[in-house]
């Protein structure tokens, strides 16, 4: 054993007994505990910590969904009325309608996407029916607004449902069909514009001088009456 040994046996060997001693058994128990509670007061915190983030999490989460649900269910009764709004206001629902689909595919939410799609092509329907049917899109704009809350509350559920709508619609989707949509959504187009354009003011009619002669003034009826009065008055009786 080399020199440099023998001192920290010797530390190590003094501690021991300085530990196992009866008279510090007491300090070395308040040791124990003092190292224990910091240990679970850490882990305590950090546990803490990690659920107040995690809820602030969840509720940031849960706003952006309600705001964006909101928003759609908003475009989606602007588009049940569509062909009576102004262009103005077609022009600032789009950009609503747009705003809305990028946050909506931005949530971090699984199958976000398939929702975004699945609300653009029930807007579109909205939007082409609205010109012949707009009376009777109340009761798919309550389905709109419950399958999107669903969605909200059930994801995992709701894609699923989505997905199949999406199926769907693309199977009975055919080439007749999409020009004939094609047709009905410029027919509707120019609709609204001839609706939103302001008609010219009609020309009035030149008035023709010439084919009746004005009527005479007050004054100068009044002077030819009094003319004719004397002309037609009787010479006066003279005796011879």
């Amino acid at each position: 054993m080399g020199p440099g040994k023998v001192p920290l046996m010797q530390w190590w060997n003094s501690f021991v007994s300085w530990l196992t001693a009866a008279s510090n058994q007491s300090v070395v128990f308040s040791a124990v505990v003092l190292v224990v509670a910091i240990i679970v007061a850490s882990v305590l915190a950090a546990w803490i910590s990690r659920g107040a983030i995690r809820h602030l999490l969840t509720q940031h989460d849960r706003e952006l969904k309600t705001a964006v649900i909101g928003a759609l269910v908003d475009a989606a009764t602007e588009a049940s009325v569509w062909n009576s709004l102004s262009p103005q206001e077609q022009v600032m629902a789009d950009r609503a309608v747009g705003q809305a689909d990028i946050q909506l595919r931005l949530l971090p939410i699984k199958g976000s996407a398939v929702a975004a799609n699945w609300a653009a092509h029930q807007l579109a329907e909205l939007k082409r029916t609205s010109a012949t049917f707009g009376y009777q899109l109340e009761p798919a704009l309550l389905e709109f607004r419950d399958r999107l809350i669903e969605w909200q509350h059930k994801p995992a559920r709701a894609r699923k449902v989505f997905l199949s709508d999406l199926d769907r619609w693309k199977a009975a989707s055919t080439t007749s069909e999409k020009n004939l949509l094609a047709e009905q959504d410029a027919w509707a187009a120019q609709q609204h514009h001839d609706q939103h354009t302001p008609q010219p003011d009609p020309v009035p009619a030149p008035v023709n001088y010439a084919a009746a002669p004005a009527a005479p003034s007050t004054e100068t009826q009044r002077l030819l009456d009094d003319v004719q009065a004397l002309e037609v008055r009787p010479a006066p009786y003279t005796v011879s």
